[in-house]
């Protein structure tokens, strides 16, 4: 690769701005796709880290994926998108005691006109989608504010 061209992730950065009190989907992607939460415990991990956040963001639902996460939040006044999914990544790195993300991370602001609970139904049904449940029920990783 050319040493001059920005990386993947530094191009993920382009445009990217946290506004207090928007609400984002975030995708983060473990390291190589690898499929690190498809041990019980390194899931049970992932999902109790999206509870022990400070009070600059509500988490509003989440999915975790085997190799990766889906997560929707509404952003506080007194941290940044990055700062979040930054200490987010590391607390669950130091958690299972290895580095397991890819750099960067995707990030969608939600529109006013769209559908909050919309947006939160297709990240919950991932693992219907990816077939690893039959019922949504089924599936241990996931949870949403609106039950």
């Amino acid at each position: 690769m050319n040493s001059t061209a920005p990386s993947h992730s530094r191009n993920l950065r382009i445009g990217r701005i946290s506004l207090p009190n928007q609400i984002y989907h975030v995708t983060v992607a473990t390291q190589s796709r690898e499929q690190v939460f498809a041990d019980f415990a390194a899931g049970s991990v992932a999902a109790r880290c999206l509870y022990n956040q400070p009070n600059h963001l509500q988490t509003l639902c989440y999915v975790v994926m085997p190799d990766h996460l889906h997560w929707l939040f509404q952003l506080g006044s007194t941290a940044t998108l990055s700062q979040v999914v930054r200490a987010y990544k590391a607390k669950v790195s130091i958690s299972l005691g290895r580095h397991i993300w890819q750099a960067g991370f995707y990030d969608h602001a939600l529109r006013v006109e769209e559908d909050v609970i919309e947006v939160a139904r297709y990240i919950v049904s991932n693992p219907l989608r990816a077939g690893l449940c039959r019922k949504l029920g089924d599936y241990p990783f996931w949870n949403a504010v609106w039950l």
